[in-house]
């Protein structure tokens, strides 16, 4: 990919896709007016590294972002205005917020700007065009810029007019959040240090089985944790209770159960495939609901799997602990209740202490690690969801393809 490198910025307005789809809370009580603020600016700090050397370099800046799905329709609630309040405390700069994504108003505004300044236009998906990749908006986002820097690593998938129509019209380059996530997840599948050890957990196999099979070819062993844990066991002739459990995730689970390795030495192309060996079942999905340790995996009828075991934890920790690369992506268990949390906390625990590479991917990881206070204590990790793992499996995405030679060249 082209880079910032690759761009002289200096006195040049320089538009910058972000990753700006931050939670938002409120001060005080919403209902009786409160102010909405960013109740998580991990994202925008993520953007920090590119926003300050374009800074430096004497770059104007554009910001463009979305923020949640407004589906074309300008809603206040959805506006970024608590955003660039926030930019504004983390940067120091001059920070306005345009009255809208295109328009007469926002060309004067990009014009007035100074090296340094930065301009922040309104959710990009206020405009109808944003998800339909319309060449109009493309080029009407083109026009507020000289050079255009890609940073949303969490779009990558998508082909948008703000991250793959744009760069058609402009100089185009990764910005380096984008750069050091393409990089970083490339390089453990291309290069890793092994042992590789792959940890996937979450709700459905059918959502993450393309992942599971290509750990499953480069990894020396994957373990699978949470809900999709039971359609492996299923697979195998267990009973699983009222676990999740859909008839196509058990068909994803036999065929991965075939493609991988029955042997502890690695065999190159067909990791070792760990499942749990104990759980956490509960009577339902409930903080306050009766539950236990199964000491096995054979869940009796009006039970439910809710969490990975004890017996499974130190297994997966061993595991883990000898590790020359770890890639983790989905918690073990419902790890937002407390009696159902100790699997992932385990789990998290033993990734951040491992003495590997460690990669986290992006949604409930990393939602875990921030629960338990241990964001940063891994070595990567990433801002995608599922641009992570559409990139892991092997996928084309099209905000990264367009800066690979397709866009117009500086």
């Amino acid at each position: 990919m082209r880079s910032i490198d690759d761009l002289d910025v200096h006195g040049k307005r320089v538009l910058v896709r972000v990753d700006f789809n931050v939670p938002l809370g409120a001060d005080g009580d919403a209902a009786a007016g409160g102010v909405p603020l960013v109740s998580d600016d991990t994202r925008i700090a993520a953007a920090l590294a590119t926003i300050e050397e374009l800074r430096a370099g004497g770059a104007r800046l554009v910001l463009v972002s979305h923020l949640g799905r407004p589906e074309g329709k300008r809603t206040a609630e959805l506006s970024l205005a608590p955003v660039a309040d926030r930019l504004r405390e983390l940067t120091g700069a001059k920070v306005t917020l345009a009255p809208s994504v295109v328009g007469d108003e926002v060309t004067a505004l990009a014009e007035e700007l100074r090296d340094g300044d930065i301009l922040v236009l309104e959710n990009v998906r206020f405009e109808p065009g944003e998800t339909s990749n319309d060449p109009e908006l493309a080029k009407e986002l083109a026009a507020l810029a000289d050079l255009y820097v890609d940073d949303a690593f969490g779009v990558a998938h998508r082909a948008h007019a703000s991250n793959e129509g744009i760069t058609h019209l402009l100089p185009s380059a990764a910005g380096r959040l984008l750069e050091r996530e393409v990089k970083t997840l490339t390089g453990i599948l291309e290069h890793p240090e092994h042992p590789l050890v792959a940890i996937v957990g979450g709700a459905k196999v059918a959502d993450k089985i393309a992942v599971i099979e290509r750990f499953l070819a480069v990894a020396d062993v994957v373990m699978i944790g949470g809900a999709m844990c039971f359609p492996f066991l299923c697979a195998q002739g267990h009973t699983v209770g009222t676990s999740l459990c859909g008839d196509e995730d058990v068909e994803h689970a036999r065929s991965a159960l075939l493609r991988a390795s029955d042997s502890h030495t690695p065999q190159p192309g067909r990791a070792r495939l760990l499942v749990p060996n104990d759980l956490v079942i509960g009577k339902r999905l409930a903080a306050d609901a009766e539950h236990r340790v199964l000491d096995g995996v054979e869940v009796p009828e009006g039970w439910m799997g809710l969490d990975i075991g004890p017996k499974t934890v130190e297994r997966y920790a061993s595991v883990i602990a000898s590790a020359g690369t770890v890639f983790w992506n989905g918690p073990m268990g419902a790890f937002e209740l407390e009696p159902f949390a100790a699997g992932t906390r385990a789990v998290a625990e033993a990734v951040a202490s491992a003495p590997g590479l460690t990669v986290v991917g992006g949604g409930d990881s990393a939602a875990a690690l921030a629960q338990f206070g241990l964001e940063h204590a891994v070595d990567h990790l990433s801002t995608g969801g599922g641009a992570t793992l559409e990139l892991v499996e092997g996928a084309t995405l099209p905000g990264v393809q367009a800066l690979e030679g397709a866009g117009v060249v500086s």
